[in-house]
């Protein structure tokens, strides 16, 4: 299929909505994956409201996440987020994008694979790295070393993020590229 050609990717998008049915979508993987911006684009080409858990833990606690982290710690940050995650999977035709700890959790891991089609955003540890430090609310990367702090995580957290039911690879080309690896990918996934 040519990326190029607009009504072949908009029919793939429709026959994605149609197979999915109402069943959500989960992005997960690492901060600076591109979750958020892939998020919000495949929720406009499957015409579904997108969400992202950090924002909808910081509406929930009235409260940025470096100040949940700082105030509370990243266990109660984590306990949150689970049930978040748990809230919004209620809801039918979503896309979420999770934070880059929300599927190491054995619990909310179980939810996600059972109550949606979940997608790991799989980047290279230098396109993380070049991408994350662009912003400074990164609590996990206020370390001495955050090159080092972000290869540690990689090395933690591929392994689990392999549970994904989808890899996508996520990549230095424009995100509707990667948005559109992720519909087929899916497609591939659901027709298996």
């Amino acid at each position: 299929m040519s990326r190029s050609d607009p009504a072949k990717r908009q029919a793939r998008a429709e026959e994605l909505a149609a197979l999915l049915g109402g069943r959500p979508i989960v992005l997960v993987g690492m901060m600076g994956a591109g979750k958020t911006t892939v998020g919000r684009r495949l929720a406009a080409k499957l015409n579904r409201l997108f969400l992202d858990s950090d924002e909808e833990i910081e509406k929930a606690a009235q409260m940025s996440i470096p100040e949940i982290f700082e105030q509370r710690g990243e266990a109660e940050f984590r306990a949150g987020e689970a049930r978040v995650i748990a809230r919004v999977l209620k809801d039918p035709d979503i896309i979420l994008a999770t934070g880059g700890g929300a599927f190491v959790s054995e619990e909310t891991r179980a939810l996600v694979n059972a109550e949606a089609i979940s997608i790991w955003l799989k980047a290279e540890a230098d396109i993380l790295f070049e991408r994350v430090s662009r912003r400074s609310n990164r609590p996990l990367l206020k370390t001495a070393n955050p090159r080092q702090t972000l290869e540690k995580l990689i090395a933690e957290r591929y392994p689990i993020y392999a549970d994904a039911h989808v890899t996508v690879l996520s990549r230095d080309v424009p995100q509707d590229v990667v948005a559109a690896d992720v519909i087929e990918a899916v497609l591939a996934h659901l027709k298996n």
